[in-house]
């Protein structure tokens, strides 16, 4: 299926590794110029030379979005290298902090600035260089722990991604007249060199085997193409009857009450 996205350009957060790095790869195989921004120099430059292999333009902008002025500047260096915005994948989303008693109110604050704040200005920032060209879409990576609190990890981590989920529909409401679509994907657990799960599963075996055994019907954790499959068909026009939409890509992951060992 031809999506149509030759010739588009693309922003995408922590694009280094993992779902972000995956989202761009499958963005450029599909004919988008891809504009990438990670903190990490030398692991973003690595990541941007195997995006522009695949034959489109790239612009790896190092930058650290929880800052304003360098997501502004991601944005516009973006825009100016590869002449607009069509496509923003904010991907770029972290935790910080224990449990109650353990996390303090600055670890709440950084988190609900990690997952939703800095989501919300970046689409402010990319917003008008969409209405310039049309239109866009843009995409939040959220997660299932959003709605299952025994997936969720920290309370703080769940909450900060249930707000992702409910922004999407009244950005996408906001945007409508703009035809600029918002969605939102929501992966469950996923295994990737150097993530959180592939640590588990190096050094603690035994108990990443007994919950990728209990946890999922097919017996195995997510890949991050499967996520990236997902979010390159909703930046396209060939998704143009959804938005406002959280899509869940987990395998149907289930929790494991009182086993989950993390």
């Amino acid at each position: 299926m031809d999506l149509g996205l030759k010739g588009k350009v693309a922003l995408v957060t922590g694009a280094s590794r993992g779902i972000g790095l995956a989202t761009a790869v499958g963005l450029a195989k599909e004919g988008c110029d891809v504009a990438m921004c990670a903190r990490g120099e030398e692991a973003l430059k690595v990541a941007a030379e195997k995006v522009r292999a695949l034959g489109v333009r790239v612009a790896a902008i190092q930058a650290d979005v929880l800052k304003s002025e360098e997501a502004r500047r991601f944005v516009e260096e973006a825009a100016s290298q590869l002449g607009g915005v069509d496509i923003l994948v904010n991907n770029a989303g972290k935790n910080q902090g224990k449990g109650l008693m353990e996390a303090t109110e600055e670890d709440w604050e950084w988190t609900f600035h990690y997952n939703v704040f800095q989501g919300v200005r970046l689409t402010r920032l990319a917003a008008p260089h969409m209405r310039k060209r049309g239109g866009g879409s843009v995409v939040f990576i959220s997660s299932i722990s959003g709605w299952i609190p025994q997936l969720a990890g920290t309370w703080q981590y769940g909450a900060s991604k249930a707000a992702q989920v409910f922004a999407a529909e009244p950005l996408a409401l906001e945007l409508t007249h703009d035809r600029i679509r918002v969605n939102v994907v929501s992966p469950g657990s996923i295994l990737f060199e150097g993530g959180g799960w592939d640590g588990r599963r190096i050094h603690e075996p035994e108990k990443f085997q007994a919950y990728e055994r209990n946890g999922f019907p097919v017996g195995r954790l997510g890949t991050p193409e499967e996520v990236a499959d997902v979010v390159v068909f909703l930046a396209s026009d060939r998704s143009r009857w959804v938005n406002g939409a959280n899509i869940r890509v987990d395998g149907l992951e289930q929790p494991v009450p009182y086993q989950r060992p993390w």
